[in-house]
């Protein structure tokens, strides 16, 4: 008969049930809702919990994101209980049939970006729903490709996005000797299957907290309109350049708003001009507000 460890991770929506043996198959999974479960019924029996949000499937374990509905102090042993029972009377974690083919055609192309320390290698499937920042080895936990990354001697920073990953390069070293190494192992990594990110080691970071739905209504109006101005017109533009930008903090007072880069527009030599000829003005725009100074705490 299986049981199960119930097991609590860094982030405390996510808890962690292991098995005793491996049950993904060397794949890793993660189902947001049960229209994308297909290729595992207990995934889908799980969905109709109404707290589950998201489910990981990797190695020995299941992993379950929650709803803030429930604490999972409260849930967590009907919910291992529920598997040992599914599991127990013979119904199948992954659907072998709906599985997708563990190698497929990827391919990968490097961008040029306005920063010219980082280069933007582009993938033609999405890598993460999590954007991710990287300052170093000792970071990246949560992501083993972003590890392996860093093994290259002339790493120095990394950001993913999407279909994306910008690395940023020490100066000692000439994008022409190493793009060609870089978006090979990039494309072998990701064809094989390799994990990109394990969302139950994701520390919290609360520059990203701070924008999420449940803290957004804590904010004063004026933060809350400079956030959906970035989110709209800014971020899709900084995208495309391979970077991020995120809403620190706005001071009524000074009329100063605070951002972070992230990836290709942190250290790139024109982001100060963006900041000041672009995003400033658009916000004394849309916000009809000509004393709004904008800085990034970062760059």
């Amino acid at each position: 008969m299986l049981h199960l460890k119930v097991i609590p991770t860094q982030n405390p929506a996510i808890i962690k049930f292991e098995f005793p043996d491996f049950i993904s198959q060397n794949q890793n999974f993660e189902f947001k809702n049960i229209d994308e479960a297909g290729p595992s019924p207990l995934a889908q029996k799980l969905f109709y919990l109404p707290f589950v949000k998201t489910v990981y499937i990797s190695g020995n374990f299941i992993a379950i994101e929650r709803y803030n509905i429930v604490e999972w102090t409260d849930v967590q042993e009907a919910v291992a209980d529920e598997i040992e029972s599914f599991v127990n009377q013979g119904g199948a974690i992954l659907d072998a049939e709906k599985l997708p083919n563990k190698k497929s055609a990827v391919t990968v192309y490097g961008e040029t970006t306005p920063n010219p320390a980082t280069l933007k290698f582009v993938v033609n499937k999405m890598v993460t729903k999590t954007a991710l920042e990287f300052k170093n080895i000792d970071e990246t936990k949560a992501s083993p490709l972003a590890k392996e990354l860093f093994t290259f001697p002339y790493v120095k920073e990394l950001f993913i996005d999407e279909n994306y990953i910008s690395v940023s390069k020490y100066d000692s070293y000439d994008w022409n000797e190493i793009s060609v190494e870089l978006r090979s192992f990039i494309k072998q990594y990701i064809e094989n299957g390799g994990p990109i990110l394990d969302e139950t080691l994701l520390e919290l970071q609360p520059k990203v907290e701070k924008q999420k739905i449940e803290h957004f209504d804590e904010l004063d109006v004026t933060s809350q309109q400079i956030i959906n101005i970035l989110e709209e017109y800014v971020k899709p533009a900084v995208a495309a350049d391979g970077g991020n930008i995120l809403f620190d903090s706005y001071d009524e007072s000074e009329k100063r708003v605070k951002v972070i880069l992230q990836g290709a527009c942190n250290g790139c030599p024109s982001s100060t001009f963006t900041l000041k000829n672009g995003i400033e003005n658009m916000l004394k725009d849309m916000l009809k507000d000509e004393n709004i100074k904008v800085e990034a705490i970062n760059g």
